[in-house]
């Protein structure tokens, strides 16, 4: 079809306040936290029937709603995976320009960390739920605002965040498969790019995502976005997996899996990210029907449900979660803990099923090599790499250092900038000022790299970016 009609989903995302580590490495954590913590629940709870196929089924919420014993109760015995629903958000997170605020956004990582669960951040930037002051700015001040805002953000919960989405709804409805018209859209073209190469300097163990609405089958708007995926694997920009957020009305679309499947094939993961259905007769076989689709894709790692209980969603009174407003399980509940108990494990390669072939010793000794007339060198320093990502009136460098033939114990690495251009935040590494040559010297946690081996750190600046080779200095 070519879009969603009205009456099978929602086209108003906006979500006011109501007072309000590789995947593999991180799904098989979750997976074994489960095993060791609810192994008489195996199977029997949404979150660890997921974690048993390799994946998760997560749910959105909002800080405050923690201290709801019902909701809380439900939360850990149910969900492996944690969405903060506004806490997270630029207006939650940064209310006024360079002042930070993350209590809420801990609150919910503090939680899921202590019962063995994934977070997905969500989300960096979005056309909504900006604060005032950056509603008020464009051009070039706002592209530096945003791209410092993402910065500082995915920086301070590094280490933490399983997937961000990092760009939130920037396709617009309708026929076009073009872009939404925003303040953020009108700072340029690449201002998602700019986006990403952000997200994965400041957090580089995170997925990286783009997250969108009315994109559940094959339409002109996922369409666009498949374009850009495609088109950001094809030169390097960092993009990990697409988000789908599935309101859905009273039906599925018929192409669903298959729109999935197109995205997971450019060689990224796709994940359900806020998925709720209309209560209806249909409700639990469309339930069924998203769940079964997501785990017959191998490149599909979780589900998201967009609140707990009927009463804490946004959708008023289409009652459309799988608890119902006194935490009583639906019959949606049970379809899709069949369909994940019936699904099918994401893959894991094999070991080889026979021995592989020997080669006999040869007949005659091997020819020997003389030893070298003049002593091998004892190492050569390092090297360092520079990778921009600039627009007009800014940039964003990421610094690759690489250890020569010996292992470093510390580094420095200089960078010239072109006059008029200065560095307005440093990640990973000291720097010593921040106009002219500019000396970026390791952090404790990054200065001893072994031989061959590289390390890398990141910064962003304003006016034209550095061009040349950076010099690096083993210490």
């Amino acid at each position: 079809m070519d879009k969603i009609p009205d009456e099978d989903a929602p086209r108003s995302r906006f979500r006011g306040r109501r007072v309000l580590v590789p995947v593999a490495a991180a799904l098989a954590a979750v997976a074994a936290t489960v095993a060791m913590t609810s192994a008489a629940n195996a199977g029997t709870t949404l979150g660890a029937s997921a974690a048993e196929k390799g994946r998760y089924f997560g749910a959105a919420v909002p800080a405050f709603k923690l201290s709801d014993s019902q909701f809380a109760s439900i939360v850990n015995r149910e969900f492996n995976q944690l969405t903060p629903e506004n806490e997270m958000k630029w207006d939650a997170t940064e209310p006024q320009q360079g002042r930070f605020t993350y209590s809420g956004g801990d609150q919910i990582v503090a939680h899921a960390q202590s019962h063995g669960m994934l977070v997905r951040g969500h989300t960096l930037l979005w056309y909504q739920q900006q604060p005032g002051w950056a509603q008020g700015m464009s051009g070039t001040a706002l592209r530096n605002a945003a791209i410092n805002h993402v910065t500082q953000v995915a920086t301070h919960y590094r280490g933490k965040i399983y997937a961000w989405d990092v760009v939130n709804e920037a396709f617009a409805d309708g026929g076009s498969g073009g872009r939404r018209d925003s303040n953020l859209q009108r700072t340029g073209n690449d201002w998602i790019e700019a986006a990403f190469r952000a997200a994965r300097a400041a957090d580089p163990g995170a997925k990286l995502c783009y997250n969108d609405y009315n994109t559940d089958g094959i339409n002109a708007k996922s369409t666009g976005i498949y374009n850009m995926v495609r088109d950001f694997k094809s030169r390097g920009v960092p993009i990990d997996c697409v988000g789908f957020q599935s309101h859905l009305g009273t039906s599925v679309p018929g192409d669903y899996q298959a729109n999935l499947q197109r995205f997971a094939d450019l060689g990224v993961d796709v994940q359900i990210t806020e998925l709720d259905i209309t209560q209806g007769s249909n409700q639990a076989n469309a339930y069924a029907q998203v769940t079964r689709a997501c785990m017959a894709i191998p490149r599909c790692t979780g589900i998201t449900v967009w609140g707990v209980r009927d009463s804490d969603s946004w959708r008023g009174n289409d009652n459309p979660l799988l608890f119902d407003r006194s935490g009583n399980k639906k019959a949606a509940y049970t379809s899709v803990l069949n369909a994940l108990n019936s699904g099918t494990p994401i893959p894991t390669t094999a070991p080889p099923t026979t021995p592989p072939p020997t080669t006999p010793p040869p007949t005659t000794p091997p020819p020997t090599t003389p030893p070298p007339t003049t002593p091998p060198p004892t190492g050569d320093g390092c090297t360092a790499s520079v990778s921009l990502n600039s627009w007009n009136g800014g940039f964003v460098a990421t610094v690759k250092v690489t250890a020569g033939s010996t292992a470093l114990r510390g580094w420095t690495v200089r960078v010239t900038l072109p006059s008029g251009a200065a560095i307005t935040n440093t990640w990973s590494a000291q720097a010593s000022g921040s106009s002219g040559a500019v000396d970026f010297r390791n952090v404790d946690y990054n200065g001893q790299v072994g031989a061959g081996a590289s390390t890398e750190f990141g910064f962003q600046g304003t006016g034209a970016s550095p061009s040349g080779t950076p010099s690096c200095t083993a210490s």
